[in-house]
């Protein structure tokens, strides 16, 4: 028997409680016979106000994780997907395998997670050494990210966090700013431009930004669901989100 609306795969969603946009991105990307199925790690709205504050807040989602997918997992889904992204690229490659590792044992099911899946897209279009990324972290936590792309031979010419002062507010970040960031990112040596932070809004604004900048320009968003979508063997192209999910 298969699931009336799921009768494709059925994802299970991990993500926090306050994060707005992962949820309605991943739904709008999902192809004809696939559900998403949100299960929440659940924390309060804290202030990031500093490297360590953001640091401890991330921590805490990460301690939360284990009931999420407990939760979700009655649900019976057939794979996992992570939609919150810090946390996979603390302690580099190293630090993201054993995290997966982690949350596969205890599933028992496969899981994509935003570090992964950057590396993953960022090889699947080719041709991309030297990157610029923005995140709505605090530069501790970039530096992590920094650490992991390395990890994986890819060099960051220049990064960005915008210190955002709450993880609601991260959901708040007007387009204009994100279109500002880029464009200070943006040069002839770098080969893409990267978004992490899964609570930012830029799967529809990427594509666009692509288009405009002649370069890639990848949503984490959209290259963790393309990544699950491609691990768990379904290959449909879908429109609106840029090379990535169109052409790979």
């Amino acid at each position: 028997m298969k699931d009336a609306l799921g009768y494709r795969a059925k994802f299970g969603v991990l993500g926090p409680s306050t994060n707005t946009i992962v949820q309605p991105e991943f739904d709008d990307m999902r192809p004809a016979g696939v559900t998403n199925h949100y299960s929440r790690i659940v924390i309060e709205n804290a202030n990031a106000v500093s490297n360590e504050s953001f640091m401890a807040g991330t921590n805490l989602i990460d301690q939360g994780t284990e009931e999420a997918v407990r939760g979700v997992l009655t649900c019976a889904p057939d794979y996992l997907v992570m939609g919150m992204s810090a946390v996979t690229f603390y302690g580099g490659a190293k630090g993201a395998e054993a995290w997966k590792n982690r949350i596969e044992s205890f599933s028992g099911l496969r899981i994509s997670m935003g570090s992964e899946s950057v590396v993953a897209a960022m090889n699947a279009i080719g041709g991309i050494k030297k990157v610029a990324f923005l995140s709505p972290y605090f530069p501790v936590a970039n530096a992590e990210v920094a650490h992991y792309l390395s990890d994986h031979g890819f060099e960051t010419v220049r990064d960005i966090p915008l210190e955002r002062p709450s993880w609601l507010s991260i959901a708040e970040t007007p387009f204009s700013l994100t279109r500002e960031t880029v464009a200070k990112l943006n040069g002839d040596d770098v080969d893409a431009i990267v978004q992490v932070g899964t609570n930012l809004c830029m799967a529809s604004l990427a594509p666009k930004l692509e288009l405009e900048l002649g370069k890639p320009v990848i949503a984490i968003n959209t290259a963790t669901y393309w990544h699950a979508l491609r691990t768990y063997g379904i290959t449909d192209k879908v429109s609106g989100f840029g090379r990535l999910l169109e052409e790979f």
